[in-house]
């Protein structure tokens, strides 16, 4: 009797520890599974004064704004004018510059110009205001921690990381900067910070939050797999056109070398690809400007992308929409 008894209390307590196990395996086989991906069929992107209400009556499902009309605080969107976007169908996403520190924003001190901190580097002379840093800092991501806590608060849905190509800055022996790293470094640095940024944003927001990297997409030659896993899709620029003009030869061989692959991998793993080129002069839907729209698209869609037609000047400062086609 007592070797039974003994029998089945081993049983009952092996038993035990394997439904232990058993949910422990779910538990981390959907965490590993899970792939934050995202389902939209059109998209949009306008980072000057947007209007919440075209954008809700616009059609785009997935649309890029800055927190802010105007970029500053003062301008920033209240989370109602966030919600009625959301109420109409559309995924809200905020843009982020992750690569670069930008003088117009709620961070920067006006000293930084004379007396600038060690995380920051030198201003980019294409875009004025615009300014290089040692992303990996803790100062760093603790500006951009209290950016996301804006976000998050705001109500949008997700954020759309510009500046990941910026390890490629970093990793260039004539950057003119006080630092210089191996591609490899600088890449993992960069990877880590978009971890870091995924795992903030998910850990205090209820529901899926969408991370979506700009351009800089060769650094998934880097990745162990970790940053794919948590990113939703990738966006990227003038893949196809170089403003209005086709790109070269041998710019265009470099672009399908070096650039739609990854992207193409992107789509492998069943995320979408979001692709903008600014091929439309506002002319109009008609004659060599339609042609060019038309044959960007054509291309866009042929590789699996999403499309946006944007306007040449590259100010995103209005929603295009071009009827029966966009969105």
């Amino acid at each position: 009797m007592i070797n039974k008894l003994w029998l089945i209390g081993i049983l009952i307590v092996i038993g035990i520890v394997l439904t232990m196990c058993a949910q422990y395996y779910v538990q981390y086989s959907e965490s590993e599974r899970k792939s934050y991906g995202l389902k939209v069929r059109n998209w949009a992107i306008q980072l000057q004064g947007a209007d919440p209400r075209e954008i809700a009556s616009s059609g785009f499902e997935l649309v890029v704004i800055d927190y802010s009309r105007d970029g500053s605080e003062q301008g920033k969107y209240t989370p109602e004018e966030i919600q009625k976007m959301k109420n109409s169908g559309v995924i809200p996403i905020a843009y982020l510059s992750i690569g670069k520190a930008e003088d117009y924003r709620f961070y920067w001190k006006r000293e930084w110009y004379t007396n600038p901190p060690k995380w920051l580097g030198r201003e980019d002379p294409e875009w004025k205001g615009s300014y290089a840093v040692k992303y990996w800092s803790e100062e760093w991501k603790t500006i951009l921690h209290t950016y996301l806590d804006k976000i998050i608060e705001q109500g949008f849905h997700g954020v759309f990381l510009d500046g990941v190509d910026e390890f490629e800055h970093w990793s260039d022996p004539n950057n003119g900067e006080d630092v210089y790293l191996s591609e490899d470094e600088a890449a993992r640095r960069m990877i880590d910070l978009i971890l870091d940024i995924a795992n903030y944003c998910r850990s205090r927001v209820n529901g899926e939050f969408y991370i979506i990297p700009l351009n800089g997409e060769r650094i998934l030659k880097y990745d162990n797999g970790t940053l794919i896993n948590i990113v939703s899709g990738w966006a990227a620029e003038s893949l196809f056109y170089n403003g209005t003009k086709q790109w070269s030869s041998e710019d265009w061989n470099w672009i399908r070398e070096n650039r739609l692959p990854y992207l193409d991998f992107v789509l492998s793993k069943g995320k979408p690809v979001f692709s903008i080129d600014y091929v439309d002069d506002g002319s109009g839907y008609f004659g060599a400007n339609k042609e060019r729209i038309d044959n960007y698209r054509e291309k866009a869609i042929s590789r699996g992308y999403i499309p946006y037609v944007a306007i040449s000047d590259r100010e995103l400062d209005e929603l295009n929409i071009i009827k029966g086609v966009q969105p």
